[in-house]
């Protein structure tokens, strides 16, 4: 018995610490900004997919959850904080849709499984990103007005980048899914 508590409490304190560590490497990847046509891109879609392949459904949205929690509670970890603002502020404006996209392409992107062909894995991560977009594009034109070019300003200059990110990812899952092993 004593062995089943131990094993237990070893698998929380490796999931919290996977989870905090899932939302520093979201925030890093908020922050750093990587010269791309035609405008900077940030890694932040490429974390997100990558917590939810390597830890999981639970420990990939925990993650997620714990960085917009913060974010939400003020600490500047979304991409154009504080610069733009902080806080719950921040988080309904222009970018939330997206950022609750978040949810949506980290527990997509637990589906993949290491059996996959390539071309599955790149349709999977292609159907986790387009939520992410979907949902910020959704947002955006109930913020700012329908009558605006929403697909032009809110996904357009990204999609390069995104592509970019999507392949990477696929090309690098089959070692990805191999951390949920050690969790």
């Amino acid at each position: 018995m004593e062995l089943v508590k131990n094993i237990s409490q070893t698998r929380l304190i490796k999931s919290l610490l996977a989870i905090i560590l899932g939302s520093i490497a979201l925030t890093i990847s908020a922050k750093i900004k990587i010269p791309f046509y035609p405008v900077p891109m940030t890694m932040q879609t490429f974390v997100v997919l990558f917590l939810g392949i390597g830890l999981g459904y639970k420990i990939g949205l925990a993650s997620v959850m714990l960085y917009l929690f913060e974010g939400i509670m003020g600490l500047p970890v979304f991409s154009n904080s504080p610069e733009k603002g902080i806080g719950l502020i921040y988080f309904t404006g222009p970018t939330m849709g997206y950022l609750i996209g978040f949810l949506t392409a980290s527990f997509l992107a637990s589906k993949i499984n290491i059996n996959d062909s390539f071309l599955l894995v790149l349709s999977k991560l292609v159907i986790a990103t387009s939520t992410i977009y979907i949902l910020g594009l959704l947002w955006l034109g109930t913020l700012i007005g329908w009558d605006k070019p929403i697909f032009i300003l809110g996904a357009k200059p990204f999609l390069l980048a995104e592509i970019f990110k999507v392949v990477l990812l696929a090309l690098l899952t089959k070692k990805i899914i191999k951390i949920r092993n050690f969790i």
